[in-house]
């Protein structure tokens, strides 16, 4: 576990950031979340965009009030600081997607441009082997890819939330869930 929040990798997407951190929890916090995750209750309520509302995939939403009480938490905190350190962010929504082999999941965006929101998405596993595919990808705006996070465990990707991407189900020789912890941010007026 690092003391400091200091991305693996950063970069942009016409304009927009992009960066991987590691190590900010230990893998004993990470595998209890991930446990804890195989006994939550998954809707498959979730989806992409208006146009793909026939392909709604799994998730399990998290009231904000016990978000904060967990050590993911202030790790993402950290995280944004290192990042963003003249700007201040708070949550606004927070959940947990399930993906499995055979899953459609969409390109979309999280947020409008110029609205000044991010987004925190922690891979939550145990392990993840890189032929299980589940990459994340961020697309320019002709939907070519420019940027990519490979799931690993306890990764934390922070990006504007503008940037067009898309969470890739795993490949069929994968078992394991790809359950991705995401987080909404919006930054606090004046800060």
């Amino acid at each position: 576990m690092s003391d400091a929040a200091t991305p693996l990798r950063r970069g942009e997407v016409e304009g927009r950031t992009v960066a991987i951190f590691d190590g900010l929890l230990p893998p004993e916090q990470i595998a209890e979340y991930t446990q804890a995750l195989h006994r939550a209750p998954f809707t498959r309520t979730e989806q992409a965009r208006p146009d793909t509302a026939e392909h709604r995939h799994w998730a399990s939403e998290m009231p904000l009030a016990n978000l904060v009480r967990l050590p993911l938490w202030p790790a993402t905190e950290s995280a944004m600081r290192a990042l963003l350190p003249e700007r201040r962010y708070r949550p606004y929504r927070a959940y947990t997607n399930h993906a499995s082999y055979g899953d459609m999941l969409f390109t979309h965006t999280d947020a409008q441009p110029g609205s000044d929101e991010f987004t925190a998405l922690w891979f939550l596993c145990e392990k993840w082997e890189t032929e299980w595919g589940g990459e994340t990808l961020f697309f320019d705006e002709s939907g070519d890819a420019r940027f990519v996070c490979s799931p690993r465990p306890g990764r934390l990707v922070l990006f504007d939330g503008a940037i067009r991407h898309a969470g890739r189900a795993p490949s069929r020789i994968c078992f394991a869930p790809r359950y991705t912890f995401a987080i909404k941010l919006e930054r606090i007026p004046g800060q």
